[in-house]
């Protein structure tokens, strides 16, 4: 169920936004629906997300009703507060979206088309477990307007799964590959590496099946171990050993040497495209912080500099909407000096780059050692952009230090 929600000043009842925030209708506008239903929890999952006997009194079979009713007060919501954008993208994440019937996630996509309406060309992207999708799912999905999945492999290796509690049948992610491609739809596969018990010789076997399926993205991202898992625990108590950093670097390398050959390009740190017209969109707005509006339980949102997040538990989430209240539990409104900071961190980490130009102080006199240490592109530099090397996005923690100091 993840850990707790930020600190943060009370959010009105009402949702109502503050009277000076000033939103500019010309920046991108996305939409984020987060639905929190999972078949069983992994190991080493943080999310916000509830198995079927954590739900004390909500409703897996009314949830895309009630999302839809926030939904429609973000809309009351933003007539008062400024104009209407259009989503440019919008990204059912979870949890498993795809326990819901695919008729929901339709209902919930066209309240977000009603309210907001969807631009031409959209990028509307589902996340699925392959034991969950069929045929059927995905012609559902693609008739509603989604156009991309992004399925949940995680690994190759039947005992990697089992170690990340991962309890799909491998074999399915193939054939949740194939019925996206015969409903017209963008493929994405999501990797983990790092999990207990698993080998350099395991990983590069995952990134060689994830290859062979030639899906236009994939993402790969390190295990973490999140306090209050499962994992946590396991590893407090010494029953299996904490993830290998210096193992968990080499199969970062292993992975874009794998996946450059197989002809996707970095474009994130952890994320690698065939070409840029299959990038996330809907990430990249993340790490470019532009506007975001995210609806579910849990879910964070950010317009014009401010942000907020609501109630975590779908009974609670469920039984404000069935008052007409707002879900938010709470918002805040960083700095100047606190945006710049995340602008750093999150800019940074992404193939165009970061503008020396935002650079203050002591971080744009770091840059020359940056290079000197092979952590920053020199040629990027010059043309006033900082753009990691291989070996900067291993260490991306230490060059966002030294640009920030």
């Amino acid at each position: 169920m993840g850990g707790p929600l930020p600190l943060g000043d009370p959010a009105p009842a009402d949702g109502r936004l503050p009277d000076d925030l000033t939103i500019d209708p010309t920046t991108d506008f996305g939409v984020y629906l987060h639905v929190p239903f999972c078949r069983v929890r992994c190991g080493y999952c943080d999310f916000n997300t509830y198995t079927a006997s954590e739900l004390r009194g909500a409703r897996q079979d009314d949830f895309a009703d009630t999302l839809a009713a926030e939904v429609r007060l973000a809309g009351r919501v933003m007539d008062a507060a400024g104009p209407r954008r259009m989503a440019s993208t919008v990204f059912f994440g979870g949890g498993t979206p795809t326990l819901l019937p695919p008729g929901d996630l339709a209902r919930m996509l066209d309240a977000v088309r009603t309210e907001f309406g969807i631009t031409d060309g959209a990028e509307i992207t589902v996340e699925a477990n392959p034991d969950t999708v069929d045929d059927a799912v995905m012609e559902t999905l693609a008739a509603a307007g989604v156009t991309r999945v992004s399925v949940g492999m995680q690994s190759a290796r039947p005992h990697v799964l089992a170690a990340l509690d991962r309890t799909h049948n491998p074999a399915n992610v193939a054939t949740a590959v194939a019925s996206a491609r015969r409903a017209g739809l963008d493929v994405s596969l999501d990797l983990i590496y790092g999990a207990p018990g698993e080998s350099l010789d395991d990983w590069r076997a995952s990134l060689e099946a994830a290859s062979v399926l030639e899906p236009d993205h994939i993402s790969a991202y390190a295990l973490i171990v999140e306090d209050g898992t499962k994992l946590a625990r396991q590893i407090r108590s010494g029953a299996v050993a904490m993830p290998d950093d210096d193992l968990q670097a080499d199969m970062y390398e292993l992975a874009d040497e794998v996946l450059a050959a197989a002809g996707y390009d970095w474009y994130e740190v952890s994320n690698w495209s065939r070409g840029v017209a299959h990038r996330s969109r809907h990430n990249l707005a993340y790490w470019r912080g532009t506007d975001w509006w995210g609806f579910g339980p849990g879910a964070h949102s950010h317009v014009a500099g401010l942000r907020w997040w609501n109630v975590k538990h779908p009974a609670a989430y469920a039984q404000r909407l069935a008052a007409d209240e707002s879900p938010a539990a709470a918002r805040e409104r960083p700095d100047e000096t606190a945006r710049r900071l995340e602008s750093v961190l999150l800019r940074s980490r992404i193939r165009e780059g970061l503008a020396v130009s935002e650079l203050h102080g002591e971080g744009r006199k770091a840059v020359a050692s940056l290079i000197a240490d092979g952590l920053v592109e020199g040629p990027d530099a010059v043309r006033g952009r900082i753009v990691l090397t291989r070996r900067g996005r291993l260490l991306a923690d230490a060059v966002v230090r030294a640009l920030t100091a």
